[in-house]
């Protein structure tokens, strides 16, 4: 039996519906995992039942992280936040924290990761923390911009090895204040956290960059890794 990995729906202000990029879905297929997509709320009833069947949970990518969740003002360049995805993934990431239940966050899921767990964000990195580094790089997305160094004595060093290693890179928005509760074990050229752990989890990682886009070995490598946490 495949293990089965929950997925954050994404959302569609237009169309005002929620739809899934095929890469996570295929990702987890190819690593031997069954996705499900969940519904897109904040009922904690149907939240319980929906998590009670999964064996894992992926925090996709999608819409800024409202800086209300970190006690910050919206700045102008701050895009506009899906309140219902805030409610629905920090109810759910408070359950399976509780529940040691293995957890991957992408892209926004590091950051909500972060936020949820007391630090905070940069709102916008070109004009909170202007370098050099590619961090919003244009398509296609299955190639690598920009490279991180990922520190020994870490959950993603025994998946990845450690040092350098070479990343795609979609994102205006970064951890800013770590919380105390999260490990850094990954930093890009710049000095920005790129992956973190939670402390005292069995497998509670978040990476800034986008495995679901390029599926190399090292995707695979970071999928089967939560698989087999399981």
């Amino acid at each position: 039996m495949r293990k089965v990995i929950g997925l954050i729906p994404l959302w569609d202000d237009e169309r005002e519906s929620y739809w899934m990029l095929p890469g996570y879905m295929k990702l987890i297929e190819q690593c031997g995992g069954l996705p499900m997509m969940l519904p897109m709320t904040d009922d904690e009833k149907m939240l319980d039942q929906a998590l009670g069947l999964c064996d894992g949970l992926l925090l996709t990518g999608g819409h800024d992280v409202s800086p209300t969740l970190y006690g910050q003002e919206p700045l102008a360049v701050c895009g506009k936040p899906c309140v219902m995805r805030d409610r629905m993934e920090s109810y759910l990431l408070r359950l399976v924290l509780e529940k040691d239940m293995p957890v991957l966050g992408i892209c926004r899921g590091i950051q909500l990761m972060n936020v949820c767990l007391g630090g905070t964000l940069y709102q916008d990195i070109p004009s909170q923390h202007p370098s050099d580094v590619n961090h919003q790089m244009t398509p296609p997305y299955d190639r690598t911009v920009h490279s991180v160094e990922i520190q020994a004595g870490t959950i993603l060093a025994g998946i990845l090895g450690v040092g350098k290693y070479e990343v795609n890179s979609y994102h205006h928005q970064a951890v800013c204040r770590l919380s105390p509760y999260v490990t850094p074990s990954a930093v890009s050229e710049d000095g920005l956290v790129e992956a973190i752990e939670i402390k005292e989890k069995r497998f509670a990682l978040g990476v800034q960059w986008h495995p679901e886009f390029i599926q190399d070995d090292g995707a695979m490598k970071l999928v089967r890794a939560m698989i087999h946490a399981c």
